[in-house]
């Protein structure tokens, strides 16, 4: 089910669910609209799910066009330096064309009538020889400089274009995302309360109260007591604090305070430091979701982990072991 049929059937369904009417409406071939109040708890569920690989995706079309941004940059500088190199080297080309007797014929002939001895004429020679080496030294030097300039101002207008398209991806992505969330919220606003209750339950597990353990390392214990300290900030897509967060913008802002700089994205973050076990889990962990990975809790002890879940939700306490659970890993700095 794509996210617009999907979208479109959940308002009808949960709109009807608010005025107790059931729903019929016509999907695409071999696609079943949702026509239960079960059914359009589970769109809405599903949306909201979608909605973290979407954000995911922005963060790393971000990253990408970051780093075709810094691309592009040093192809330019490399360029502007190969050109600068090149450049250098004109004067002594334009002396070479000038003296082009250097070598040739006409210079060893000259020289031939100029000499006054056989002494005088191998000197001669030799300094012509000794000339005619230099000046193709300088020669084969442009011609080098000249192609890597060529090639520098090559690689500096594709990355130039890759920055460009890695950019515009993500324009559109964000729009994507900005469309689905309004959608999102919309579907879940015409839902009851509890309904809204049980969907936040499905993606997020029911808050808890929060019993930290002690944490393992200073770094550990500053990162938990951080993220703990912003439980009630609302989730914003992208958001990295101070006052609302997505789910990797608050494991960052929480290992920050610590010192230690991570990625703002799920999937970059769970390729950090070491792999733990869920019996091995300690505070200070980070815990990771879903298959691509598109979401990212921190363990706090017990059993439990803060975690920044979807639009709609603050920052909480729930349990580590809701659906959806793959690995976690052990931040070492």
């Amino acid at each position: 089910m794509n996210r617009s049929t999907n979208r479109r059937w959940t308002r009808a369904a949960a709109l009807a669910l608010t005025v107790g009417a059931a729903v019929v409406l016509t999907p695409s071939v071999g696609v079943a609209a949702p026509t239960t109040a079960a059914e359009a708890r589970q769109a809405v569920t599903d949306a909201g799910l979608e909605l973290t690989a979407l954000d995911e995706q922005v963060h790393e079309a971000e990253a990408a066009a970051v780093q075709h941004q810094a691309a592009a940059d040093a192809a330019a500088a490399a360029a502007v330096q190969a050109q600068a190199q090149l450049d250098a080297l004109e004067p002594q080309l334009r002396s070479i064309a000038q003296a082009g007797y250097v070598g040739t014929t006409r210079g060893r002939l000259a020289a031939f009538l100029t000499s006054g001895s056989a002494d005088d004429l191998i000197q001669q020679m030799n300094t012509l020889d000794q000339l005619a080496t230099h000046a193709d030294g300088i020669v084969a030097t442009a011609a080098t400089a000249r192609s890597a300039a060529e090639q520098a101002q090559q690689d500096a207008t594709a990355a130039a274009a890759a920055a460009a398209a890695a950019e515009s991806e993500l324009r559109a992505q964000k729009e994507q995302l900005e469309g689905d969330l309004a959608g999102y919220q919309a579907d879940l606003a015409r839902l009851s309360a509890a309904d809204q209750v049980r969907v936040h339950n499905v993606i997020s597990g029911p808050d808890v109260v929060p019993a930290p353990a002690p944490a393992p390392t200073a770094a550990a214990g500053v990162a938990v007591q951080t993220a703990l300290a912003q439980i009630g900030d609302m989730y914003g897509i992208g958001a990295e604090g101070p006052d609302s967060f997505d789910c990797s913008g608050l494991t960052q802002y929480a290992y920050a305070a610590a010192g230690i700089s991570l990625p703002h994205s799920s999937r970059a973050q769970s390729s950090l430091g070491v792999a733990v076990s869920r019996a091995e889990l300690q505070p200070g962990d980070l815990v990771f979701f879903y298959s691509p990975i598109s979401h990212v809790g921190m363990y706090i002890g017990n059993g439990q982990m803060v975690h920044a879940s979807v639009s709609g939700r603050p920052v909480a306490v729930t349990s580590v072991d809701k659906g959806g659970y793959v690995s976690a890993r052990r931040v070492t700095g």
